[in-house]
């Protein structure tokens, strides 16, 4: 057991199959790999550490998630290289992907921080930095 790692994190999604074709290429590239799938929802792990996505039930979609309210900001993942997030910008963009802060990209968190910030279909913020 690594204490204090986090085991797993679980998001409500709106469109799950979305989700799943949005996510499942984008963790895959990272190194993560299928772990769980049941009718309503679908996992991917590295390590010890795993990612779920589910589907909201239709009563609790009438307020979109919006990343400037409480809750969740945006998830960072580690990229191996400056190469990769460029790699994985082209990718992105193939795929019609929303980057975020292109005016200022790939150092739209500062002049030392090297990455790609994206929205997932629910515009969840997610972001590739490099070392």
């Amino acid at each position: 057991m690594s204490q204090g790692l986090i085991h797993h994190i679980e998001i409500y999604v709106s469109d799950l199959k979305r989700t799943i074709d949005f996510w499942g290429w984008f963790l895959e590239e990272l190194g993560y790999s299928t772990f769980q799938k049941w009718e309503s929802g679908q996992s991917w792990k590295i390590y010890e550490t795993y990612i779920v996505f589910v589907q909201t039930d239709e009563r609790f979609l009438d307020i979109p998630y919006h990343r400037c309210r409480v809750g969740l900001n945006h998830l960072a993942f580690h990229a191996n290289s400056r190469q990769q997030v460029d790699d994985m910008t082209n990718k992105l963009q193939d795929k019609g992907v929303h980057i975020l802060y292109t005016e200022h990209h790939p150092f739209s968190g500062g002049k030392e921080h090297y990455a790609v910030y994206f929205e997932d279909p629910d515009r969840i913020k997610v972001e590739l930095v490099a070392p």
